[in-house]
């Protein structure tokens, strides 16, 4: 596990700047010039296009520490697919969620078939090292068929109805899609969607932490994992 801490090396500005811009942007559904403005008032004059540089640069390895620090995920995965819209051409964002709501993967791909859930399957097992008790997805069939290739024991429920998971999951980026007005690339949005959930798995608070005091705990719990995170060299 690589553990460094990140280099702000020929930066005008403090990391704790940096890191602060970057945490407003991905965190919180505003825009780029929204940011702007509340460094503004906080006396810090700092264009739009360096928040944007920054988020570029930081935030993909903020969430890659964040997604190193990542907790073992639940058994039971919810899987969902949402189309976008790229410079006009249509795409899918393929989602995989457990049972607590925490976002597991994301990747765009320019089709709704057997070969692009396959690559969904065969990440999510890669990458987390073990296959679910279960996976729960919608009546899409291509599914069904990755499934029997690629682990044709894994216990499988298709129904609209119990997807529900999954189908909120979309919700918090439907957001923010509508806040940056679309996407001008696919490696800028895969950019984009892997650091905002990385930040949001961290910052959200699970159904099962609702007590005011246990809501102000996990916060502060954030507070120091994004501190940690941000570390500077």
């Amino acid at each position: 596990m690589n553990s460094s801490p990140i280099s702000y090396k020929r930066h005008r500005f403090p990391p704790q700047i940096i890191a602060h811009a970057v945490w407003l942007y991905t965190h919180f559904n505003l825009s780029l010039r929204e940011v702007e403005e509340m460094l503004l008032k906080r006396g810090i004059d700092v264009s739009y296009e360096t928040v944007r540089r920054w988020v570029i640069k930081f935030g993909p390895q903020i969430a890659r520490k964040f997604r190193q620090r990542q907790g073992t995920p639940g058994d039971i995965w919810h899987l969902d697919e949402v189309v976008v819209r790229i410079s006009g051409r249509k795409y899918w964002l393929w989602r995989a969620v457990d049972q607590h709501g925490v976002v597991l993967d994301e990747i765009i791909q320019p089709k709704r078939n057997k070969r692009a859930a396959k690559r969904l399957l065969r990440s999510l097992i890669k990458r987390l090292g073990f296959i679910p008790k279960r996976i729960i997805t919608d009546k899409l069939r291509s599914y069904g068929a990755a499934k029997r290739e690629i682990a044709p024991s894994l216990d499988h429920w298709s129904h609209k109805g119990l997807n529900n998971r999954a189908e909120n999951s979309h919700l918090p980026f439907r957001k923010r899609e509508r806040t940056m007005q679309g996407h001008r690339s696919v490696g800028g949005l895969q950019r984009f969607v892997a650091t905002h959930s990385a930040v949001r798995n961290r910052f959200s608070v699970p159904a099962r932490r609702r007590s005011a005091l246990t809501i102000r705990y996990h916060r502060l719990e954030a507070f120091d994992a994004w501190n940690a995170a941000t570390k500077a060299a």
